[in-house]
């Protein structure tokens, strides 16, 4: 009888103190597996390439392609780090809670550095569509690559200061030996929503309801033949387009990212939080997965980029300087 026990336990050797084992069918199991495999392997490639177009050619190089060079940074880290999510899928940790603490403390770097990176696009699109006169003299790569890197500065000093207690004492919130989980209070939760999520999110619609806004006028100003001005100088329309495909990638982000905060927020059932929580992290880590699909779709320069990548003509001499656009 204790042999059956302990068989359903993590660690079967830890009859009183292990974690219970998730246990499901064979093919179930192996079905999960393959399918959560094959998606962090799909992202992290994806997200490869990205990172080698823009980083290699010249012409790719520009302020609003660095943003995207951070996302897809960021978003290969989700996809390597699915691998310790995919190892919970049983509800078992094997790693020790020291790699716990660590693991967890990453993903809410990178999360946090995401959404951070999602406001910086967005400044971005607001100032070339709302003020295109300044556009070329505010933001700049060099400008651009400091904000860059103080977002995840401060995404790391925040969540390292957010989760200290579990750095400092990894596992002492664990309920049993194979559990894996970050305890933070009540309002640290508070601080931590509205920094990581209400603020942004606000910044973020508020800024694309102004490009709405003055997209609007010129499509109406321009069926009425009137001359478009705004700040002195007509809109570019691959400024317009720019800022429609990465409204695309911001409005793909907010339904991915929203239904993991809401659940936590709105559901008082700790099981009917555990199960639809699960459900949200999964749709953040999904969306790590669609963002270079949605650059495949909507830039011609990812496609072209992939076909020179692919074809190793990346590795010839001066390919760097190859026209891409």
């Amino acid at each position: 009888m204790e042999t059956l026990v302990g068989t359903e336990l993590c660690f079967p050797q830890l009859i009183n103190t292990s974690c219970r084992k998730l246990t499901r069918p064979h093919l179930e199991g192996m079905l999960i597996y393959i399918l959560l495999s094959s998606i962090s392997l799909l992202t992290v490639a994806l997200n490869l390439l990205v990172i080698i177009s823009i980083s290699h050619f010249k012409q790719l190089q520009t302020p609003t392609n660095l943003l995207l060079l951070s996302l897809a940074v960021s978003d290969s880290f989700v996809g390597l780090l699915m691998i310790f999510r995919i190892m919970l899928i049983d509800d078992c940790w094997l790693l020790g809670d020291l790699m716990c603490s660590l693991w967890l403390i990453l993903a809410s770097i990178i999360i946090t550095s995401s959404v951070g990176t999602m406001v910086l696009i967005s400044v971005d699109r607001y100032v070339a569509i709302c003020y295109p006169l300044h556009y070329f003299t505010k933001i700049k790569p060099k400008r651009v690559q400091v904000c860059v890197c103080l977002c995840w500065m401060f995404a790391a000093l925040f969540n390292s200061l957010m989760l200290r207690n579990n750095l400092q004492y990894p596992g002492r919130y664990n309920s049993c030996i194979g559990e894996c989980v970050i305890y933070t209070n009540y309002i640290a939760n508070i601080f931590d929503l509205i920094v990581t999520f209400l603020f942004p999110i606000t910044v973020i619609i508020i800024l694309y309801i102004r490009i709405f806004v003055v997209a609007v006028y010129q499509a109406r100003a321009m069926r009425s033949h009137i001359t478009v001005v705004t700040m002195k100088v007509t809109v570019k329309k691959s400024e317009m387009k720019a800022a429609r495909n990465l409204g695309v990638v911001v409005v793909v982000f907010l339904i991915c990212i929203c239904p993991y905060f809401c659940f936590t927020l709105t559901s008082q059932n700790k099981s009917y939080t555990a199960l639809f929580v699960t459900i949200g992290i999964w749709l953040v880590h999904f969306n790590s997965c669609l963002n270079p699909l949605i650059y495949a779709i909507l830039y011609p320069w990812f496609r072209k980029s992939i076909k020179f990548i692919v074809t190793l003509q990346i590795l010839k001499p001066g390919s760097c300087r190859t026209n891409m656009l």
